[in-house]
């Protein structure tokens, strides 16, 4: 399978209540997504779209440990922050304009879309079976040190 600039990211459904937005004060919050931004040249970190952007975490999964690591905070355009998010976007009705942009940002075709979303799904399906997620968020404590 081809690994693609702009991919899915789904969250394990029992880590949803973990991001960096609520749990942070605002302050920290508005402090670790300028940075975000300020690191990417204002301008989306996937496609290069300058304009409005939006802070996206990005985890890393220890299935064995059942741990989720925060690995970055990362500026996106809105396309590319709906892709990510997909199953969102599909709900609130911005599912084809979202396969659109995966296949233009990816170069790829509507197939290869499909079989990228499907085998996301199963990765979501399988870390849905693990029980007992734990959070590592030292990321933040290095970026608070600098």
């Amino acid at each position: 399978m081809k690994e693609y600039k702009l991919q899915f990211e789904f969250i394990p459904e029992e880590c949803w209540r973990g991001n960096l937005r609520s749990l942070l004060p605002p302050s920290e919050w508005d402090k670790l997504r300028k940075a975000a931004y300020a690191r990417a040249g204002y301008k989306c970190s996937v496609c290069g779209a300058k304009g409005r952007l939006e802070a996206h975490e990005r985890w890393s999964y220890d299935e064995k440990n059942a741990v989720q690591k925060l690995e970055a905070v990362v500026a996106l355009c809105k396309n590319c922050h709906e892709v990510v998010h997909i199953s969102r976007t599909q709900l609130v009705g911005r599912g084809d304009d979202a396969m659109e942009w995966f296949m233009r940002v990816n170069h790829c075709s509507q197939m290869e879309f499909h079989e990228a979303l499907g085998k996301a799904n199963e990765e979501y399906k399988r870390r849905n079976r693990i029980e007992g997620w734990t959070t590592d968020m030292s990321l933040i404590c290095k970026i608070k040190e600098k």
